[in-house]
């Protein structure tokens, strides 16, 4: 191509172009632009007209020259009229906002954690109450404990979401007093020694939670493209399967430690001394729930220093965590690193660490500053109480029902005993459970969760690509019945451990890939159903609200119909009757349909470019 160019002296090469620069503004002298012979530039007041040499770095399909070579020698093809540019596939590195969405995410996973790892030791908290209690009455006080929680959340949960909305508050604030409430409410019922202290501790947990809501509000308005949908609101619903592996293991370990870690705690023990760590004594089931506090409290600190605001309004309110956030990270490069990048997209600023927006030097256009748009009159609930908004909250209720009943009702029918063997009676009666002990119990609990995280990472985002979420929901919504039709039916396989395992499996399996492919559609199908983006927090508090009642309602019908099923001979009849329930839920399906969402202006800069 010739020999190399001279060394810039000032003079204009055919690789250079002229670009545009504010006289007030903070141009890098990194920066650079590519060819462009067919545009001019024209001096405009109060700007100055700099020299630079073209960009190496390549923001898109084609070859621009390099310094030496003029754009008559490099070809540029452009696509031809009607021809679509091929998109790359969407894969989870291909996320944007990758550190927004991680807070939220280990923000979410704190609660699932704390609410699960419950489950493994709430029965003997409660025992160590009042040891004279009889079982019956401890079942109905573990009952109580979570239906308090999430009758709570059913009460407050619309108000938050109107909080959410409210330009004065926004949805970071929300987002902090749940996390806070979380916290409070975990300490309290570790450090509970009565059952109303404990039962007033998880109501306070449920008044001030309504964090499900607010992060799937955030997570709509941090990724606006529908492409990326399907795995970013997979992350809320992955956090449960993990919490259902994780959270019981911690819990029962954990759990009174001066009798399960002698060694360590005991009297006489490395940390314990001579009678033995005297609070572990006093509050037996406080450890647990200070590792979920502390956990908690990790999230609620990343909220504050590393989450951006992303209400429309509230968005330009100064925000002083974040302000020291950055100053933190900054302080650390400089430490770390002994060099300035050359550029950083403004759009991911919220995480310095995240360098997969920072590819492309900003654009050549001269990008005004926007103001913050005024306040606008938020609508009210009747804007909310559409067709297909009511519809698909309906949906989202049948499901969120039948999968809290199915989890509440396997972890009962799972340790029942078996009924007689001269009990049955035809093909539908029959009684009693799978009679297995608690050790088999757990791992069952961990097969539920096993089966269900690698569907959601690797399985369910591919095929909901293709299928689109509506089909994908009404195209697996049906497996759900199939698993409560045939769930009751594992009692009268023969009891021999190679056939109860695989067939119990299978039908979880059943009821686990439909919920992979279900829930993260069910709330996807609510975000696209708002159109305004001041009821956005609103509509998803009250899909939170009403998921909550079904969460409450679930496991109490539930557990009440299996009590009167296993008197009757007639174990299976809940069971069927949830299936029944199922299939209602889908034929809501086919009287929805999927809305197209809230549509984000345009940025100034892209405007203008639209314009010339």
């Amino acid at each position: 191509m010739g020999s190399p160019p001279p060394e810039h002296s000032g003079q204009s090469r055919p690789g250079d172009r002229n670009v545009i620069i504010p006289s007030n503004s903070e141009a890098h002298p990194d920066v650079e632009s590519p060819d462009d012979d067919d545009n001019e530039t024209t001096p405009l007041q109060n700007k100055s007209i700099q020299r630079v040499p073209p960009s190496p770095i390549l923001t898109d399909h084609r070859r621009f020259p390099s310094i030496g070579e003029s754009d008559r020698d490099v070809p540029v093809t452009e696509p031809n009229e009607g021809e679509v540019a091929e998109e790359k596939p969407v894969t989870w590195s291909s996320l944007p906002k990758k550190g927004q969405l991680a807070i939220l995410t280990l923000a979410r996973l704190s609660e699932p954690l704390t609410q699960t790892s419950l489950q493994a030791y709430m029965f003997y908290q409660l025992k160590s109450f009042d040891p004279s209690l009889p079982d019956s009455t401890i079942s109905a006080q573990a009952g109580i404990l979570q239906g308090s929680f999430t009758a709570a959340q059913f009460l407050t949960a619309v108000w938050w979401g109107r909080l959410a909305d409210a330009d004065w508050m926004g949805r970071k604030r929300v987002l902090m007093i749940g996390l806070f409430g979380t916290c409070v409410s975990a300490l309290g019922f570790g450090f509970s020694r009565s059952f109303v202290t404990a039962a007033v501790f998880r109501t306070l947990g449920g008044i001030l939670n309504s964090n499900q809501g607010v992060m799937r509000t955030m997570i709509s308005e941090i990724i606006a493209e529908k492409k990326y949908q399907s795995r970013a609101f997979l992350l809320l619903p992955m956090c449960f399967n993990i919490g259902v592996i994780i959270g019981p293991v911690l819990g029962g370990s954990l759990a009174d430690p001066v009798h399960s870690f002698p060694w360590l705690f005991g009297p006489g023990s490395l940390l314990g001394g001579k009678n033995g760590v005297w609070w572990m004594e006093h509050w037996p089931y406080a450890l647990p729930n200070l590792l979920s506090a502390m956990f908690i409290f990790m999230s609620f600190l990343g909220i504050f220093f590393g989450l951006d605001e992303s209400h429309e309004v509230a968005k330009y309110r100064r925000d002083w965590g974040r302000e020291i956030g950055k100053r933190i990270v900054r302080a650390f490069h400089r430490r770390t690193h002994h060099y300035n990048p050359l550029t950083r997209s403004d759009e991911d600023a919220s995480m310095y660490l995240d360098r997969s927006a920072w590819s492309a030097p900003p654009s050549p256009v001269v990008a005004r500053s926007q103001p913050p748009p005024r306040p606008r009159k938020r609508a009210g609930l009747r804007q909310i109480c559409t067709r297909n908004v009511l519809l698909t909250l309906l949906a989202h209720f049948l499901l969120a029902f039948h999968t809290s009943a199915f989890n509440s009702m396997t972890f009962v029918f799972l340790p029942t005993p078996r009924a007689p063997e001269d009990s049955r009676s035809g093909l539908f009666h029959f009684s009693g459970g799978l009679g297995l002990p608690s050790a088999r119990v757990g791992l069952a609990t961990a097969i539920i969760g096993f089966i269900g995280l690698p569907l959601q990472i690797f399985v369910y985002p591919r095929i909901q690509g293709k299928l689109g979420t509506l089909t994908s929901f009404r195209t697996f919504l049906p497996l759900s019945p199939a698993a409560y039709i045939l769930m009751p039916f594992l009692v009268v396989l023969p009891r021999i451990p190679y056939i109860v395992w695989p067939s119990f499996t299978f039908v979880v399996s059943l009821q686990v890939l439909s919920r992979t492919f279900v829930l993260p559609a069910a709330i996807i199908l609510v975000n696209n159903s708002v159109t305004d983006s001041t009821i956005l927090g609103t509509v998803h508090g009250v899909a939170q609200s009403i998921s909550s009642a079904a969460r409450t309602l679930g496991p109490l019908i539930g557990g009440w119909g299996l009590g009167l099923g296993l008197i009757n001979n007639m174990v299976g009849a809940i069971w069927w009757a949830l299936a029944a329930e199922a299939l209602l839920g889908y034929v809501v399906l086919w009287f929805i349909y999927e809305g197209n969402g809230i549509e984000k202006p345009k940025p100034i800069a892209e405007e203008e470019q639209e314009e010339e």
